[in-house]
C-alpha cells in the first residue's frame, strides 16, 4: 500500500500552489513523495540546576571544554563543525550531503532529485540564428526584414513573423541620402519617442541646374501629437518646394509658400477625430517648428518659424562661419529689445520658450525667409535645438562639423548627431547637411 503523503499547500522547491493529490509539482517537477512526514512533537527539554549546581539538564550530554594546560592558556574553542547534529527528522546531518546510490533518483533526506538532465552550456535566444533557419524564404525586395533574425518579414504591428521579435520604431533613428544631401534624426537619450522629422530631395530648375532641398521640423512636446505635427509639416513643405522649383518659382518665394503649406498641414491635424477625442482645455493643438534651405548653384535660401536653425560653414575654415536664422524665442526677443545680452538671455530658464510655431494655436503665421550668395564653397547645417544646444555659436558648430563635410554629408550628419548624444542627448536630435557648390568664376558676394 502506498505510504501516506504529507498534505502540502505549496511546493517546497518553488512555492507554486499545489492541489490535493499532486505527486509532482506542475511547475518545477519536484517529487512531492520525497518530502518527509513532519516529525512528532518532542517535549521541551527543561533546563534545571543540578544538585552539583552545574545548570545542565538531566540526561543532556553538553560538550565539556578541555582543561587549560596552564594558568596562561585559554580553554580550547569548540567550532560548530565539531559538534554532531541531526535534522528535524532525527537523521544524521552528514547523510544529507551524501549522494544516493545509483538508480535512486531522490535523496531520502532532502528530497532533491538527482535525475534531472544536465544544464546546457548555452541557452537558445528568442530570435533564432538565421544561419540555422534555411527553410525561411528570403523576403521580397521592398519588404521590411527583421533586425533580429534577418530572415523574417515584419508585419504591420511591428513584429517579425518568423521569430516574433518586436522591431525598433522606425523614427527612433533615421538616416537618408538624396544626391549631395544627407540627414540623420535620432530619438536621443532621454525622450521616449522621436518628435523630430525631416525631408530632403533634389529638383531641376527650368534651366536644368540642380537644386537641393532640406526641411527639418521639431515637434512641440507640450502639444498634442507633436510627432505627427513635425511629420506632416516636413512632408508638406518638401512636396511644395519640389513642385514649385521646376516651374520656375523663385526659391525664396517657393520657401515662403512651402512654410504656408506646412502650416496648413499641421492646422488640419487639430480637426482630426483622434485629436478631438484627446483635446482638453489644458492641451494645445499639434504644433512644431520648421527650418529649411534651398541650395542652387549660386543662391542659398533659408526659411523658418520657431527656434530650429540653419548655419553656414565654409569649406575654407579660415573664413568665419555664420548663423543664418534668428530664433522665435523669449531669449531672442530679450536680446533684440536690448534687455539682456545673448549669454544672459540663453542662460535664463525661459530662454527656449518659443514665440512662433506652426499649429492651430499659433498667434499668427510669420514665415521668415532670407537669401544669400556665398562667395565660396561650404555647407549649410539645418538642425533642431537638440543639436545646437551642444554647439550654439557658429564657431562651435563649425568645430563639431568634420572638415570633409562637403564631400561626405552623411558621415558629417552622423558625427553631429553623435556630438549631441555625447553631450547628453537630452532632446531629439535632427540635422541635415547640404553642400553649397563653389560659385561660377568671377561671382562675388551679394
Amino acid at each position: 500500500m502506498m505510504s501516506q503523503m504529507p498534505q502540502l499547500s505549496a511546493c517546497p522547491s518553488c512555492e507554486e500552489p499545489l492541489e490535493s493529490g499532486d505527486r509532482f509539482c506542475g511547475a518545477c517537477g519536484y517529487d512531492l513523495s520525497a518530502v518527509p512526514a513532519p516529525p512528532a512533537d518532542d517535549p521541551t527539554v527543561v533546563v534545571a540546576v543540578n544538585a552539583n549546581g552545574s545548570g545542565q539538564a538531566e540526561g543532556v550530554a553538553w560538550p565539556v571544554a578541555s582543561e587549560p594546560a596552564g594558568s596562561d592558556s585559554p580553554p580550547a574553542t569548540h567550532l560548530p563543525t565539531d559538534l554532531a547534529g541531526t535534522d528535524s527528522g532525527g537523521h544524521d546531518l552528514s547523510a544529507a550531503h551524501e549522494v544516493p546510490p545509483t538508480g535512486s533518483p531522490v535523496s531520502p533526506v532532502t528530497g532533491v532529485r538527482f535525475d534531472r538532465p544536465p544544464e546546457p552550456d548555452e541557452y537558445p535566444l528568442q530570435a533564432p540564428d538565421p544561419r540555422i533557419t534555411p527553410d525561411v524564404p528570403t523576403p521580397a525586395e521592398g519588404v521590411k526584414v527583421c533586425v533580429a533574425c534577418r530572415a523574417g518579414r515584419v508585419d504591420h504591428d511591428g513584429y517579425c513573423e518568423n521569430c516574433g521579435h518586436a522591431q525598433p520604431r522606425e523614427r527612433d533613428h533615421m538616416e537618408q541620402e538624396s544626391g549631395p544631401i544627407a540627414a540623420v534624426s535620432d530619438r536621443g537619450l532621454r525622450h521616449h519617442r522621436n518628435e523630430d522629422s525631416f525631408a530632403i530631395g533634389t529638383a531641376a530648375l527650368p534651366d536644368g541646374q540642380p537644386a537641393a532641398v532640406a526641411i527639418v521640423c521639431d515637434g512641440v512636446s507640450s502639444a498634442t501629437r507633436p510627432d505627427d505635427a513635425s511629420l506632416a509639416a516636413s512632408r508638406a513643405a518638401s512636396e511644395s518646394l519640389l513642385a514649385a522649383l521646376p516651374r520656375g518659382t523663385h526659391p525664396q518665394q517657393a520657401m515662403h509658400d512651402a512654410i504656408v503649406a506646412a502650416s496648413r498641414a499641421v492646422n488640419s491635424l487639430a480637426a482630426e477625430p483622434q485629436t478631438a477625442r484627446e483635446h482638453a482645455p489644458h492641451q494645445n493643438a499639434p504644433a512644431c517648428t520648421i527650418v529649411g534651405t534651398v541650395v542652387t548653384a549660386g543662391l542659398l535660401v533659408v526659411g523658418w518659424v520657431g527656434d530650429s536653425r540653419a548655419y553656414w560653414v565654409p569649406v575654407d575654415r579660415s573664413a568665419p562661419p555664420a548663423r543664418l536664422t534668428e530664433d522665435d524665442s523669449w531669449a531672442a526677443q530679450m536680446v533684440a529689445a536690448g534687455l539682456m545680452n545673448e549669454a544672459e538671455a540663453y542662460a535664463d530658464e525661459r530662454a527656449h520658450a518659443i514665440t512662433g510655431w506652426l499649429g492651430a494655436d499659433a498667434y499668427e503665421l510669420e514665415p521668415h525667409t532670407a537669401s544669400f550668395k556665398p562667395d565660396r564653397a561650404g555647407v549649410v547645417v539645418v538642425c533642431t535645438d537638440g543639436l545646437w544646444n551642444y554647439a550654439e555659436a557658429a564657431p562651435e558648430m563649425a568645430e563639431a562639423l568634420p572638415l570633409d563635410a562637403a564631400a561626405r554629408p552623411l558621415h558629417s550628419a552622423q558625427v553631429l548627431v553623435g556630438h549631441a548624444l555625447d553631450g547628453g542627448g537630452h532632446d531629439n536630435v535632427t540635422v541635415a547637411v547640404v553642400p553649397f557648390p563653389a560659385p561660377p568664376q568671377g561671382a562675388g558676394s551679394a
